[in-house]
């Protein structure tokens, strides 16, 4: 029998997951032999990863406004300052002595730190291991790879691997593990509305993509009794043997795919909500994994990750402030939408709706914009979030202070590995589990940041 332990590492540094090959069954029977009886269960939770593409200024969007504190932000920030009379106030219970705010756009946020269904994790981004200034420019810690890179940080963030390439992301490898609790049936774990992402992809998982607003379909083929010629020529294609195993692989992929299809339109068509969405592209995103989770039933899941996203946060030009505006706004007015809609659907201690962006930005603006920097605020929403509340240390706001590399970016105090591992451990993992999914978990002193009960 596979060892169940080495099974999980496989997962986390393997990097076997492509799409096509999670397909396999014999992946699926070495999957399902190394997750244990005792995880099975028929309670409900889904993980929802809202990522920020292009890289958030965060700086911008949790505000200290203690007088000395937003001093320094004000001489630091220059022409990308927000005036505090614009600004939200949050009543942070865990601050004593200091005060914060939210940029003006986050009303919907602000409301959901206030009345205690979201928090904020200050200062958090991809560390192989606690990191000092002294040991970042000495160089004797050991750094991720690629430091204010896109492309980098964005697989750093959503794979919680930092040293190396990898093909898996951390919820995939988590739904590698939960996936047995859903049972037989055909709908997928994972489910992106957005496009393809890293962070669903397991070893024996691949998400599935839906459109948010055109529903689903592949093609034309219009479906099993379909008599025009695209139809049954599908339907030939897709039902022949093929002694190639990545020809049979794909062949049966495509398949999965049509009738994970025709299960989520039956679905959908019941999962109707009172609820309001804003009329923008990640409201519809967050709306169309609004009436998958109030599908769960017909699809009896009671494990689900949903990923979506918005891009346009990298702004180094002199539209910043008006851009991050109109970004943060839809961002805050979609997940206010959502979260209202898990209320209605009475399930808001059952879901948990995070963000993630490839990193901050610089504290001193350019000149015109902002640059890419490191250490970043992220929001979590839900019901089971112990809200009203700031996890993680908010960075010193000095240019060469202790929480600087140098220019204003600011050395994370908070790792991905803790930030992720706090979800995965409310998600059902156990704690024997976490180290394989989360390799360099050990090497920080606060493996769960507690800000889910």
């Amino acid at each position: 029998m596979t060892d169940r332990r080495q099974f999980l590492k496989q997962l986390a540094l393997a990097g076997f997951g492509v799409a096509g090959l999670g397909a396999l069954d014999d992946l699926r029977r070495i999957a399902a032999a190394a997750v244990p009886a005792a995880k099975a269960g028929a309670d409900y939770k889904a993980l929802v990863c809202l990522f920020l593409y292009g890289g958030n200024d965060a700086n911008n969007m949790v505000i200290p406004v203690t007088a000395g504190e937003f001093a320094q932000y004000t001489a630091a920030r220059g022409n990308v300052r927000l005036a505090q009379a614009n600004l939200l106030p949050v009543a942070i219970a865990n601050t004593p002595g200091r005060e914060f705010a939210l940029h003006p756009s986050m009303a919907g946020m602000r409301d959901l730190v206030n009345a205690g269904r979201a928090a904020v994790v200050a200062n958090v981004g991809p560390l192989l291991a606690p990191t000092t200034r002294t040991q970042y420019q000495n160089r004797s810690v050991p750094l991720p790879n690629n430091l204010y890179s896109h492309s980098d940080q964005q697989a750093q963030w959503q794979s919680s691997i930092s040293d190396d390439a990898t093909r898996t992301g951390w919820a995939g490898r988590i739904a590698d593990i939960v996936k047995e609790l859903n049972g037989a049936n055909t709908a997928s774990t994972c489910i992106s509305v957005n496009g393809n992402n890293l962070w669903e992809t397991g070893q024996t998982i691949a998400s599935y993509k839906v459109s948010s607003t055109q529903g689903f379909g592949i093609g034309m083929y219009k479906g099993p009794a379909a008599t025009d010629p695209v139809s049954v020529a599908f339907r030939e294609v897709m039902g022949r043997p093929y002694a190639n195993v990545f020809e049979e692989t794909w062949a049966r992929t495509i398949s999965r795919a049509v009738e994970n299809q025709a299960v989520l339109q039956d679905a959908l068509s019941g999962a109707t909500l009172a609820t309001v969405f804003p009329a923008t592209g990640l409201g519809d995103q967050l709306k169309m994994i609004a009436r998958l989770i109030a599908a769960r039933g017909p699809l009896a899941m009671t494990r689900q990750v949903f990923f979506c996203s918005i891009g346009g946060f990298d702004t180094h030009g002199a539209d910043q402030l008006a851009r991050q505006a109109e970004l943060l706004g839809e961002v805050s007015g979609a997940v206010k939408a959502f979260h209202d809609a898990t209320v209605e659907m009475g399930i808001a201690q059952q879901v948990t709706l995070f963000t993630a962006s490839d990193f901050n930005r610089t504290f001193p603006s350019n000149g015109a914009g902002t640059d890419h920097a490191w250490g970043s605020h992220q929001f979590v929403v839900g019901g089971a979030v112990q809200g009203g509340r700031m996890y993680g240390q908010y960075p010193t706001l000095v240019v060469g202070g202790p929480d600087d590399t140098s220019g204003g970016k600011w050395i994370p105090t908070t790792s991905v590995d803790q930030y992720a591992a706090t979800m995965a451990a409310w998600f059902g993992v156990s704690g024997a589990d976490l180290p394989a999914i989360f390799p360099k978990l050990s090497r920080f002193a606060t493996p769960n940041l507690g800000f889910l009960a």
